[in-house]
């Protein structure tokens, strides 16, 4: 499983600000400071999770958000999974969430199988070519490092398993 950031004082976040607090501040956070197309597909991806968080967060409200969140993605982006980008780490991780809902499973159960599948799916962009993106203009020279923005989304799923997210 690949390591999420230690420098972000998740828990401190998680006791001070209510979840959609936290998710539209992230939002608002990529939306208007990042920069760069990632920095507006992460603020897209995370104001779907705000609005989940206010209907009330359920495994059901959070696979919802993650669809709505990667069929922007991939429509704004124009990429599909395997060209090297954050969808090879949403994609897989939806599907966890979509399976966990029709399985009746609970919220961690849910977000445990699309960490393991978001990390996966980041890891498995180590040896492709990106056909998307900036990695895309250095052609073979990004061979063998996992694309930067499936690795962030599979930091958000790993540590949305922590003791507090159920």
């Amino acid at each position: 499983m690949l390591a999420a950031l230690d420098h972000v004082d998740i828990t401190g976040v998680r006791d001070t600000f209510t979840l959609p607090t936290a998710f539209r501040t992230i939002s608002d956070a990529y939306l208007g400071h990042a920069g760069s197309t990632s920095g507006a597909l992460l603020g897209i991806w995370f104001r779907e999770f705000y609005r989940a968080a206010e209907k009330g967060l359920t495994v059901a409200n959070l696979a919802a958000a993650a669809r709505q969140g990667l069929d922007t993605i991939a429509e704004l982006g124009n990429a599909r999974t395997g060209d090297k980008t954050m969808i090879d780490a949403i994609a897989p991780a939806v599907e966890a969430l979509e399976r966990a809902v029709a399985d009746g499973s609970d919220l961690a159960a849910g977000l445990s199988a699309a960490a393991d599948a978001a990390g996966r799916g980041a890891e498995s962009t180590t040896d492709l070519v990106a056909k998307r993106g900036r990695a895309s203009y250095v052609g073979d020279a990004a061979r063998g490092v996992i694309d930067p923005g499936a690795l962030v989304i599979s930091w958000f799923f790993a540590e949305a398993t922590g003791p507090t997210a159920s």
